[in-house]
């Protein structure tokens, strides 16, 4: 790694010092070491929100000040600190810029070949030219699909650039993209979230995992209701509801059931699940469509589509599921996903590891950077890119459709310049969040939290929300607070399963207003610089659906839920 190399000659001739994160740093005080913690995670957003400053600024400023206040307020070596924001940096870089330039790639190449027609015509069909319908349908069940298989923001990066080839208007695509993801996101990747919260809580991962899909499945039952109110108000609801109850239901169905038996693939079966009941109730169900919600296709164009137009057309987003699909669950003969895992390249961080300890002193693993190459689904994605390239080439006969195979090759270059804001955004917003971690300023909000004893089980969710809207990551909320979570639930007598799940689920919803999560979706709409105004929108779903997680926290605390959640297993 570049990054590595030019970090590592910096700090190979600079004596080393050893750094133990503190949440007293600040005038020995808990509280006033969280408020001083949270200063550029709130710098962030109000420069953001109330000030309209350009995201990539809004990042910059922001890493600018927790350097600041990692060295002069939390006492973290000045080299250490540095090297912590390259750490962040190049996570930034590979899986996350990866991942996003592959997925706006495959959404390109579409555009390019005007095969988003086509796929129009086709949404049109299913959703009986309703667009409310096609939007649900991916920001709902093809989301949770992709989330599910690859997570790391392909999920939204795709979905969002889809529902634009659906037609619809760029902000509202980015509000369906992010909110229809995220109460999905804690069961994303395989349920890693999961596995890394439970393994560091102390808990069994299939105890959280079954409380998860127990909480999350009451919450999941309402969200396609969320989307078509962002989609069309209250006659959005009013005139869609019974598809939005067949699909919420479904999917609120399959994650409760497969939650306990399978929990790696609880967003995998949610979504199928939604995927077959709503295609089955609208064989029998039309709904009244207002003239404005109308798809722009009309019904003539869509019975002109021959075979092959249409599986063109569907191509490259049923190839993308069918290629990170095998690349995660083949197990025939081998282990497929675990072969891919055994290429990453462990990196112990130059001037971080080894010198950044934990409590009981011993090396911080979170300094280890993993390079992820065949185990990326951007590898995938890419993949994909290439695969549709060579087959849209090959297919170039209509003349409208017509995708020469350097045509499509000079796609990515372009894309990767239109990003380059991005880039710098997601690559700073990473680089921040990784100094606020390692020099205790994420963990020192959270400790905080953690005063409030017997009530800390209402608060629980927020730390999830809080390190995933710092992290851009639901598994980043979990390695940050599970430990934090399971010590509060002993001192209170909480139980610790239902803290980590709050905790995992929680950070789902942060992901809604995490600025790496803008930074993609902004992007993948081609809407960069509109952040501000997509995080204005999308705070109140995100505040309300924590409100609400909250709410459901602290009763299943209390056991007000009865046998609904299940008892902490003995051990």
């Amino acid at each position: 790694m570049v990054i590595s190399a030019l970090v590592g000659r910096t700090v190979a001739s600079l004596p080393m010092e050893t750094f133990t994160p503190s949440t007293t740093s600040v005038g020995g005080n808990v509280t006033l070491t969280a408020l001083v913690g949270v200063i550029p995670l709130l710098s962030f957003f109000i420069l953001l929100g109330a000030f309209k400053v350009k995201t990539h600024w809004c990042a910059l400023i922001s890493l600018a000040l927790s350097i600041v206040l990692a060295i002069v307020a939390f006492n973290m070596p000045a080299v250490m600190t540095v090297a912590s924001a390259s750490q962040g940096l190049a996570l930034g870089f590979v899986p996350i810029i990866y991942i996003i330039i592959a997925a706006v790639w495959l959404y390109n190449l579409t555009e390019v070949s005007h095969r988003s027609q086509d796929l129009r015509s086709i949404f049109n069909v299913i959703g009986k030219g309703d667009i409310r319908i096609q939007a649900l349908l991916v920001s709902f069940s093809f989301c949770a699909l992709l989330e599910g298989l690859a997570g790391f923001g392909a999920p939204v990066a795709i979905s969002s650039a889809m529902l634009i080839t659906l037609g619809v208007p760029k902000i509202r695509a980015a509000l369906l993209a992010i909110v229809g993801n995220a109460i999905f996101v804690g069961f994303g990747a395989m349920s890693i979230p999961i596995t890394t919260a439970g393994k560091l809580g102390g808990v069994a991962p299939t105890y959280v995992a079954t409380v998860m899909g127990h909480l999350a499945s009451l919450i999941t039952l309402f969200i396609p209701f969320v989307l078509l109110f962002i989609m069309d108000g209250f006659r959005g609801i009013r005139q869609v509801w019974p598809l939005a109850l067949v699909a919420g239901g479904a999917a609120s169905i399959g994650m409760f059931v497969t939650s306990m038996l399978s929990y790696e693939l609880t967003d995998v079966a949610a979504a199928l699940l939604s995927f077959a009941a709503a295609y089955a109730f609208l064989q029998v169900w039309t709904p009244k469509t207002a003239p404005e919600m109308n798809a722009a296709t009309n019904d003539a164009d869509s019975r002109s589509l021959s075979r092959q137009r249409v599986v063109l057309a569907l191509l490259p987003y049923v190839l993308v599921v069918v290629i990170i699909a095998i690349t995660k669950l083949w197990t025939i003969g081998v282990d497929l996903k675990d072969v891919l895992k055994a290429t990453d390249i462990k990196i112990q961080w130059p001037g971080v590891y080894g010198s950044l300890l934990t409590d009981s002193g011993k090396p911080s693993s979170a300094a280890i950077y993993s390079l992820s190459t065949l185990s990326n689904p951007g590898t995938w994605i890419l993949v994909t890119g290439l695969i549709v390239t060579v087959v849209y080439a090959k297919y170039s006969t209509d003349h409208d459709r017509a995708l020469p195979l350097n045509k499509g090759l000079a796609t990515l270059p372009t894309t990767i310049y239109n990003l380059r804001w991005a880039i710098v955004t997601i690559g700073a917003v990473m680089a921040l969040a990784y100094v606020m971690n390692f020099s205790g300023q994420t963990t020192s909000i959270g400790a905080a939290l953690a005063q409030t004893g017997a009530a800390f089980a209402f608060l629980a969710p927020i730390l999830g929300w809080t390190g995933t809207a710092v992290a851009g990551s639901a598994t980043s909320a979990g390695a940050l607070f599970a430990n934090l979570q399971a010590t509060a639930a002993a001192g209170a007598g909480l139980n610790p399963g239902v803290l980590l799940a709050a905790n995992t689920v929680g950070g789902g919803l942060g992901k809604i207003v995490s600025p790496q999560n803008l930074a993609i979706v902004a992007t993948s709409v081609e809407a960069e610089g509109s952040e501000a105004e997509i995080l204005r929108k999308a705070v109140p779903y995100s505040l309300v659906l924590l409100l609400v997680l909250c709410t459901l926290v602290f009763a299943a605390s209390q056991g007000w839920f009865g046998a609904y959640i299940p008892a902490l297993p003995a051990e």
